[in-house]
């Protein structure tokens, strides 16, 4: 079992909390990793991936508190995840440091409409001996907002943006826009858009694995025989096999 950055982010920001995190559900007994209640724990179905992209979430307040946070599984596949709470008066030095640490190209993921032409990448075309850092800011959308707009550490990276193909599998927040995808769909675009299909497919199946079960578990129902998990082991299986 791999601990990483978001499972530490939690423990932190858990430590920190002068009271208990009341979210919808938050009296169930759950995993303490992927969050999902204990008799659905996926964590020993876990894809393991190797990828030249990193990721950085940068999550609103108590975002990692919630159960329903899909950021995670970006860290549960992609080992170079970095994770830190937002603050608008006092960033993380730590978050400072990877930004500016030479071996990484920072993109910050968000809709090029709020972004001015000049910013916005069409493509990534990272430099000699450096690799990707894709950042996602992470919370509710107006959240996500509020971040982009508060944190000027951001305003000298490059944008990149998606175009949601269909709309959102998630289902389990109501979205605020139609074609507001989760954290986790975002990052298997930019994934895919990185020249990585294989690892953004792995992704979009784990995240479908974790959608499936949580709503499974919110709705006290059985895994369907033809379940997500069914699909992952298969092309896990499939990718062994090649």
């Amino acid at each position: 079992m791999r601990i990483h950055a978001v499972h530490n982010l939690y423990e932190m920001r858990l430590a920190r909390s002068t009271r208990p995190f009341l979210a919808r559900g938050g009296k169930v007994e759950r995993c303490q990793f992927c969050m999902l209640r204990a008799h659905l724990c996926i964590c020993s179905h876990k894809p393991q991936i190797e990828s030249d992209a990193a990721f950085m979430l940068i999550m609103y307040d108590d975002e990692v508190l919630k159960p329903s946070n899909t950021g995670r599984l970006i860290a549960d596949l992609f080992i170079d995840t970095f994770a830190f709470i937002w603050s608008r008066t006092e960033p993380d030095p730590a978050m400072l440091a990877v930004l500016t640490d030479p071996q990484w190209q920072p993109y910050v993921i968000f809709p090029a409409e709020y972004g001015t032409p000049e910013r916005v990448a069409s493509e990534v075309v990272p430099a000699a001996g450096k690799r990707p850092l894709f950042i996602l800011l992470d919370g509710s959308w107006s959240e996500a907002k509020k971040m982009f707009r508060k944190s000027p550490y951001l305003n000298e990276f490059p944008m990149l943006s998606i175009t949601p193909e269909s709309r959102s599998r998630y289902q389990v927040r109501e979205a605020a826009k139609d074609n507001q995808l989760g954290t986790a769909e975002v990052a298997a675009r930019i994934v895919a858009g990185f020249g990585e299909q294989e690892n953004a497919r792995m992704l979009d199946l784990w995240f479908d694995v974790f959608r499936e079960n949580y709503m499974v578990g919110k709705l006290n129902r059985s895994l369907p025989e033809d379940s997500a998990l069914a699909r992952l082991k298969q092309a896990v299986l499939s990718e062994a096999c090649v």
